[in-house]
């Protein structure tokens, strides 16, 4: 319960009560359809939980007072519509918060997320980053505390996302390849401690940056609406993939599934960190981009930044264009074979393959259709991912969960 005095009558509120108690069941489920934007009105939640229109409303009215949801009783009715219209539902602008914390090969950052995706409250980002993986995460848990304590927001627990495979049930980090940081370290706990000796109370999680990536992109973004839905980006360094199965993840048996960098798209190619050669994780990064295109690696912008320009800003230099072709074609290569295999009804594609994407989607398209037997058969949708901090995104939904699985329980 909320806690919070009731102001109607005895009667109603008995009454309200008790279909609040016959509806406690649908408290989680209510709260992550407004919170995926899947019910924004009363009428829909009524609809979707198959409850009656009283009951949604003592839901609604539960959620709201507990501070995650606003309920307009009284909004506008649209033009030319026909009778009173629904209440409308939205999360709280001012209710609680997750910490998100992302750790790449060119830095780190943290930020605020409430409910519905929405990014509250960011640190600047920092470009260094420690071996130690300890000082690394206390600092970004610290520049986490601080925006807590500008905000006076409650935070209902963290979520980190580093760019490696981590295993569970440990929560280690098994290839940090791009960080320096040992193998195995264990980040769930390094981060847990962290946060609870920054005085934030709340579980705290970590998870692959791709993987985050993928469940944010799914409820909040261009995965919304897919039950299939494979995502493969690159960021500052290598290529990882995700894969979401009716609307959750998919990691394996210990976390560790969709490793698509070390798909070999081109046998004569690059040594790769796994010992194989051609691996797209070193065939189509931003590393490879810039490679491909003769040009030398600067130290003051991070190699994702500088694909990303050159594509956008000299598409019609030559070698650019060579280059882009290149990656695009390998890219391809990798999406078909993964396509032969999963599946997916969707394909989101994030960081520079969304710019390549961009750059030339027919091509693109083109090469996964000619290279995989059920796209030749009508193709499948790629898409660029839409949310432009979905890892730390995705890193606060493993934060807002315990909530979404039980807001009552979470907040108690």
């Amino acid at each position: 319960m909320s806690g919070k005095a009731d102001p109607r009558p005895a009667g109603e509120g008995t009454t309200s009560r008790a279909r609040l108690d016959r509806g406690r069941g649908a408290l989680g489920p209510a709260l992550e359809l407004v919170h995926t934007g899947r019910a924004p009105t009363r009428a829909v939640l009524t609809a979707e939980l198959g409850v009656t229109r009283a009951t949604a409303g003592a839901v609604a009215a539960e959620l709201e007072a507990l501070g995650l949801i606003r309920v307009d009783a009284r909004p506008g009715a649209a033009a030319g519509s026909q009778g009173r219209p629904s209440h409308r539902l939205a999360v709280a602008d001012d209710g609680p918060v997750a910490l998100a914390a992302q750790v790449h090969a060119d830095g780190f950052r943290a930020a605020l997320v409430g409910l519905g995706g929405r990014i509250v409250a960011t640190a600047p980002g920092c470009e260094t980053v420690d071996a130690d993986p300890a000082k690394v995460l206390g600092s970004v848990v610290e520049a986490g505390a601080e925006l807590l304590r500008e905000t006076g927001l409650r935070c209902v627990g963290a979520g980190l996302a580093v760019p490696s495979a981590v295993a569970e049930p440990e929560g280690l980090a098994l290839n940090p390849l791009h960080l320096a940081w040992p193998a195995g370290a264990p980040v769930r706990r390094i981060f847990a401690e962290c946060v609870h000796a920054a005085g934030i109370t709340g579980p705290a999680f970590a998870g692959n940056d791709v993987n985050l990536a993928a469940l944010a992109e799914h409820r909040h973004g261009a995965g919304r609406g897919a039950r299939d839905l494979l995502c493969v980006a690159t960021g500052h360094r290598g290529v990882g993939g995700a894969l979401v199965l009716d609307g959750r993840l998919h990691t394996g048996s210990s976390g560790l599934a969709l490793e698509v960098g070390h798909l070999t798209v081109n046998p004569e190619g690059r040594p790769c960190h796994c010992g194989s050669r051609g691996c797209l994780d070193v065939e189509a990064d931003p590393l490879a981009f810039l490679t491909a295109a003769d040009r030398d690696p600067g130290p003051v912008v991070s190699l994702l930044q500088q694909a990303i320009d050159l594509i956008s800003n000299h598409y019609d230099d030559p070698s650019i264009r060579t280059a882009t072709e290149t990656l695009i074609d390998r890219l391809g290569l990798g999406l078909a074979g993964l396509v032969n295999i999963l599946n997916p009804d969707r394909i989101i594609l994030g960081g520079l393959h969304r710019t390549l994407l961009d750059a030339d989607p027919e091509r693109l398209r083109a090469v996964v259709a000619d290279r995989s037997l059920w796209g030749q058969s009508g193709g499948v949708p790629i898409l660029p991912c839409t949310l432009d901090h979905n890892s730390l995104v995705g890193a606060a939904e493993l934060a807002w969960q315990p909530v979404l699985d039980d807001p009552l329980g979470a907040l108690a």
